[in-house]
């Protein structure tokens, strides 16, 4: 990575007032990410002001909850969160509950820093969608494996095929 970039680079917690900018840029990650898992017409349905109310409901979870934002030149660009295991079979008690980058970021080492600030080298787990090549190659270069776990997640009238990781 070149030190430009890095330079360039802020990695956060989130803020009461990042919620708007939040909203905009989940929304546009997950049109980025998940074109390919789901319809269209499901993605039409993404809107950056739900989003960002559920940034405001996250925001307000305690701290157990890691989020962080990766910004450039002042702008989100992406973002990560942690917290408590969601699932009654967890094999960690953490969760890394998601990564999300603008596609025109990635290729330059903020998504790692990005996982880095959100959990670091602890034993945690995650859950991907199978399909996102991408991530799970991300997940394996940080040392995950597939645990032999999956589901289908429900995502907008949809459903995306999951597998769980471990570390």
């Amino acid at each position: 990575m070149s030190t430009e970039v890095a330079a360039d680079v802020v990695i956060r917690p989130i803020r009461d007032s990042d919620a708007e900018a939040l909203g905009r840029v989940h929304a546009q990650c997950w049109h980025e990410d998940y074109d390919q898992l789901v319809s269209a017409a499901t993605l039409e349905n993404l809107s950056p002001r739900r989003m960002a109310e559920l940034w405001t409901h996250w925001m307000s979870q305690g701290e157990e909850f890691t989020h962080v934002a990766a910004l450039v030149d002042g702008e989100i660009v992406g973002f990560a969160g942690a917290g408590p295991a969601r699932d009654e079979d967890a094999p960690r008690e953490r969760e890394l509950f998601f990564i999300h980058l603008l596609d025109a970021h990635h290729g330059k080492g903020i998504g790692q820093k990005l996982f880095d600030a959100a959990v670091g080298d602890a034993a945690v787990y995650l859950w991907v969608p199978s399909a996102n090549e991408r991530a799970v190659h991300f997940y394996d270069r940080n040392g995950f494996t597939a645990d032999g776990v999956s589901h289908d997640e429900p995502f907008l009238g949809e459903s995306i095929h999951e597998v769980r990781m471990v570390r």
